[in-house]
């Protein structure tokens, strides 16, 4: 794991340090981290959800689809100083893109509301990305990662769009339809992201290798939702992301003379 030291400071101005805060033995500092939550009708799982984040995380910013469970006042009796931001489009794509126009943290965080992650793994993820990634990138199926929550048809289509990515677009990807990522803030400038559904995170995928950021991949492991159903369709969905995929192959000639040295054990993009 690594750590990242402050800027000093001079004169009367603040100490910088003000803005990191101590995480534990194997992290000793990390900046600001917001944690991006899009939630519709979420109210029954927010307890465990909100309950596995770190206490050391900057922000929760909670992105409401318009809920009608209460979503909101469960979030705010659970987290007084949540930031609750109304989505006014739909779409889990729309609702991150909001997400991440609220937050005031040097580090995004990606959190599904529905359970299925633990908040714990937050910790490896902003090791990567002091430690030098510019992305870390959730994998089920990296070394140490799992699911519990897959079907045969979707294990299947996310390996043959992966392969697809992957092929494409130089990258070397374990898996591709996962939500739980972090980023540095300013990665944002670089993957304009402009899609609304759940294809979203196959955009930055694959965005993030185009515009040559360093990409770690961290395994992780997703769990069953543990109240209501999921608004994700399988073949609706993996025709969304086809169509991402075919979009951005396009434009791939946008790739040459744009790779980045990749960190140690990184995702490498290349040229294609």
């Amino acid at each position: 794991m690594g750590s990242v030291l402050p800027p000093t400071t001079t004169g009367g101005d603040p100490p910088a340090a003000a803005r990191y805060r101590p995480v534990s033995t194997h992290l000793a500092i990390a900046p600001p981290v917001s944690v991006v939550i899009p939630a519709l009708n979420e109210a029954e799982n927010l307890p465990y959800v909100f309950k596995t984040l770190p206490d050391w995380v900057h922000e929760v910013v909670l992105v409401d689809g318009n809920s009608t469970d209460g979503t909101v006042e469960v979030a705010r009796a659970l987290r007084p100083d949540v930031k609750v931001v109304e989505q006014r489009g739909k779409g889990k794509g729309d609702a991150l893109i909001t997400g991440f126009q609220a937050c005031t943290g040097d580090i995004i965080v990606m959190v599904d509301a529905d359970g299925s992650a633990d908040g714990q793994e937050i910790l490896s993820y902003v090791s990567a990305l002091v430690s030098g990634a510019d992305f870390a990138k959730g994998s089920r199926f990296a070394n140490g990662g799992g699911t519990d929550d897959m079907t045969f048809v979707r294990k299947l289509g996310n390996r043959v769009l992966c392969a697809a990515v992957n092929r494409k677009f130089g990258a070397r990807y374990t898996d591709l339809c996962y939500g739980y990522n972090a980023f540095w803030r300013h990665c944002l400038d670089k993957i304009d992201l402009d899609c609304t559904g759940f294809e979203v995170e196959t955009l930055m995928n694959i965005r993030v290798v185009k515009a040559g950021l360093r990409v770690q991949e961290i395994p992780s492991h997703e769990y069953l939702r543990i109240h209501g159903v999921s608004n994700l369709r399988a073949v609706r969905d993996g025709l969304r992301v086809l169509r991402v995929i075919l979009q951005e192959r396009s434009n791939r000639r946008a790739l040459r003379g744009r790779t980045h040295p990749a960190a140690p054990g990184a995702v490498r993009g290349r040229a294609s």
